[in-house]
């Protein structure tokens, strides 16, 4: 079975960009150790605009869906709904 990738764009309020990266890049880190299926989980920062993207890899479906349900995405997810503007969400499968 395939990877599965999630590319994540937020369009982020500039009065909270610095604390949207900062709690994006803790639960970055959080995910990696804590949930075995997340392969890879990197916070980008484009030069060109001020939107921030997610790359993450999970080894299959399951591992997506864990990490889904997960109650330390949901906290992140109430942390920062009013941090921004909108949020493109992409799933891919890898390779």
């Amino acid at each position: 079975m395939a990877n599965i990738a999630l590319i994540v764009e937020f369009n982020v309020k500039s009065e909270h960009r610095v604390a949207f990266i900062t709690l994006l890049r803790e639960h970055a880190a959080g995910t990696v150790a804590d949930e075995d299926g997340c392969v890879q989980f990197d916070v980008l920062l484009p030069i060109e605009n001020g939107h921030v993207f997610l790359y993450e890899v999970y080894r299959d479906e399951d591992a997506l869906k864990i990490h889904m349900d997960s109650e330390r995405l949901a906290k992140t997810r109430s942390a920062y709904q009013d941090w921004i503007e909108d949020r493109t969400i992409h799933v891919c499968t890898v390779g």
